[in-house]
């Protein structure tokens, strides 16, 4: 095993979209040992076979948890080593029919793989965001509880929320606007101050730096992006983080990648 990990997430915006831009080109390239990718939007039977799992078997543990719905949310996890354990539901059905979530634990180190809801409802109105919040406070109940039970934790993925100013080109223009609401800001305010650390921003505090950018307008080219795709780390898990990083130039989606190096010695003794 290496002595460092590379662990990355990305919003692929269609994985079957992604597979004709690269993405398993990319995912070959990556040096990656786990990851994750969120809005898969498609049931595992409907991928293009480079992307089936036993194409992939000796090179890539693979599952999908796609939605109910079709053609909706989905999450997938890509990993070197086979999990020790896989969950793929918080207890309740609002959230898991709809496939944003995947625990892998992988001896000591848990790593979740999830995409948390857009606050957006049908007419854009802001109609979902109890929803969304109702997803996080949820999850962290969960996540809260491996702390405590001795895993180091990564929570990784598009948390569709810009954090703070800095984390979007324009805040003043947005603050009403799913994604920047004070409401939501503040869920992500509780998650730091129970100890969670945003891994990108422990090694990067200046502005400038986003993961998503419109598809309109020439969003991308002006940088006129936000930063809605995270590494939260819990205490435990940041003593292994050695780096954080966004890889912007990468394309195929609206999102691009990120993703942390760590410490093998993360991963600890199975128990």
């Amino acid at each position: 095993m290496s002595e460092t990990l590379r662990i990355l997430s990305w919003n692929v915006n269609g994985l079957r979209a992604a597979a004709g831009k690269g993405f398993t080109r990319w995912l070959g390239r990556s040096g990656a040992d786990i990851v994750g990718v969120q809005e898969v939007r498609a049931l595992p039977d409907d991928l293009p076979s480079g992307l089936q799992p036993k194409t992939l078997d000796g090179r890539w543990h693979v599952h999908y948890q796609p939605a109910e719905r079709k053609g909706y949310s989905g999450v997938g996890l890509f990993s070197r080593r086979k999990p020790d354990a896989l969950e793929t539901a918080l207890g309740a059905r609002r959230f898991d029919c709809e496939g944003r979530l995947q625990i892998a634990r992988f001896g000591r180190l848990v790593v979740v793989n999830g995409y948390f809801p857009n606050g957006n409802g049908k007419d854009r109105d802001n109609g979902r965001v109890a929803y969304k919040l109702a997803f996080y406070r949820t999850l962290f109940e969960r996540v809260e509880g491996l702390r405590r039970s001795g895993y180091r934790v990564l929570v990784m993925g598009d948390f569709n929320t810009a954090h703070t100013e800095i984390d979007l080109a324009r805040p003043k223009g947005n603050k009403n606007t799913s994604g920047f609401l004070p409401r939501e800001r503040a869920e992500l305010d509780r998650w730091l101050a129970a100890g969670w650390v945003d891994s990108f921003r422990h090694f990067e505090p200046g502005p400038g730096h986003y993961s998503w950018w419109s598809q309109r307008m020439g969003a991308r080219e002006r940088n006129v992006g936000w930063r809605i795709d995270y590494v939260l780390a819990s205490p435990a898990a940041m003593r292994f983080v050695r780096s954080a990083f966004i890889q912007h130039q990468v394309r195929g989606s609206d999102h691009c990648p990120i993703g942390v190096e760590i410490d093998a010695a993360a991963l600890g003794r199975s128990r």
